[in-house]
């Protein structure tokens, strides 16, 4: 990692933080999906954003000019950084008001850096990334073809994240550009006041047009030359379907952040789910799957995708008929763009049916639930009472035990009897010692979570 870069700088103020950064290795065909889904979305935002910007070269940014004019139409600001090698300062876009170019030093190490950050009230999103080194491609070396570039770093919605990184470029361009950075510094101020419900509001359409994006570039890559080179062309699909996951993980995250009083409800329905497994002695394929239904359970209560989902014209028509036939369902659904989370977006639908028949949307009862919907209903409903007893302020209470009596309350008729017993044990190993570990999993290798199910 480049020294004084913008990446290195973030990394290392978040070293031994307890949200330590998510990198990752990203093909350049991966990034270029994913930036162009979260620039585009700026067409649709609810409100003008500030956008700074990182070209490894002028001809990336020549290449992107027409895009960014459009861009700026829709924006406060546009800060570009780059060297000086194309001479973009002719081209119209360059001339506009609200554009600035930032001229780095070749020797500048964040000329050697591909980011995008744009801050705004209602939306927030990140690309922070460079090429790997000669020497971390090793033996092979730096590739020939530009489809084989590799870039380490991450990406991120999250409010406060884009906002430090905001302020680190916002210092680096200070010194090529004072004046530039104190309106950019009172741009982002006024804009972090504001933040609020508005991106939450957002959030689900952002993700569905990244998962399409996406959807889009794996289609693109599958082309009668890909032969010559399986196994190239597998890292590449495993690349773009990783990130597709990681969309759905990034959204589930910030949902548990924005619950203060919840924060960790994701990753300790998650850990449940995977000791229930085992107490219950499931496969391991179906303890996998349970453990991601935790991690996205949340998703389950999006209502506000239609914007992007209903309209978007490049999903195939098998795509299009599966939503028009689920309307009636709830948005778990969300996940539904994504084939290969079939079986969770079903588990995440009816994790809201009752043991009786009373719940919702089927009205399924007894074993016609899916018996993944059934457990993720109780933990989560667990989980929840557990951390409203533990922050309750009567001098004597378990909230274990408390947590686990109202689930016995309801057996027969919310949840399932056999689970409740399960639970029960699990309960006693709990109060006895046992360590539930509640960990987060590294999204930027989030591949892992959907094989072998």
């Amino acid at each position: 990692m480049l020294e004084g870069s913008i990446l290195q700088k973030l990394k290392s103020a978040h070293q031994n933080s307890s949200r330590p950064l998510n990198l990752g290795v990203y093909y350049k065909n991966t990034l270029v999906a994913l930036c162009h889904a979260l620039e585009d979305f700026i067409l649709e935002s609810n409100s003008a954003p500030l956008i700074v910007t990182a070209f490894q070269r002028g001809k990336w940014y020549l290449e992107e000019a027409e895009r960014y004019r459009e861009l700026a139409d829709k924006s406060q600001q546009i800060a570009i950084m780059a060297t000086s090698d194309a001479g973009f300062e002719t081209h119209p876009t360059s001339q506009k008001d609200n554009v600035t170019l930032v001229n780095l030093k070749p020797e500048d190490p964040v000329a050697q850096e591909w980011h995008l950050m744009i801050l705004s009230p209602s939306y927030t999103a990140m690309v922070l990334c460079q090429e790997l080194s000669e020497s971390d491609y090793g033996v092979v070396g730096q590739p020939q073809e530009d489809l084989e570039r590799k870039f380490y770093g991450f990406w991120t919605f999250e409010p406060e994240l884009v906002q430090e990184t905001v302020e680190l470029a916002i210092a680096h361009i200070a010194s090529y550009n004072p004046s530039l950075a104190a309106t950019l510094t009172s741009q982002a101020e006024s804009m972090t006041q504001k933040f609020g419900a508005q991106q939450q509001d957002e959030l689900s359409a952002v993700v569905s047009r990244v998962i399409s994006y996406l959807q889009t570039c794996h289609k693109n890559l599958h082309q009668p030359q890909e032969t010559a080179n399986y196994n190239f062309f597998q890292d590449l699909d495993d690349n773009i379907l990783s990130n597709e996951m990681q969309a759905f993980l990034r959204m589930a995250q910030i949902l548990d952040h924005a619950d203060t009083l919840n924060p960790m409800a994701a990753t300790e329905v998650a850990a449940l789910g995977e000791a229930m497994g085992q107490l219950l002695d499931l496969p391991a394929w179906q303890i996998k799957r349970l453990r991601l239904s935790g991690l996205l359970h949340r998703l389950g209560s999006i209502t506000s995708i239609t914007k992007i989902t209903q309209t978007e014209d490049k999903k195939s028509p098998a795509q299009q008929k599966a939503l028009q036939e689920q309307d009636d369902l709830p948005k778990a659904s969300l996940l539904r763009i994504m084939p290969q989370l079939d079986a969770i977006s079903e588990i995440l639908t009816h994790q809201s049916e009752a043991w009786d028949g009373s719940g919702k949307p089927a009205g399924l009862s007894y074993d016609n639930i899916p018996l993944e919907s059934r457990i993720l209903r109780l933990l989560a409903d667990f989980q929840q009472k557990v951390i409203q007893y533990s922050q309750a302020t009567t001098t004597d209470h378990n909230p274990l035990a408390q947590a686990l009596s109202e689930c016995q309350a309801a057996v027969g008729t919310i949840y399932d009897p056999k689970l409740v017993e399960a639970l029960s044990l699990l309960v006693m190993g709990m109060q006895q010692g046992m360590s539930i570990q509640a960990y987060q999993p590294k999204i930027a290798s989030g591949i892992w979570l959907m094989e072998s199910f």
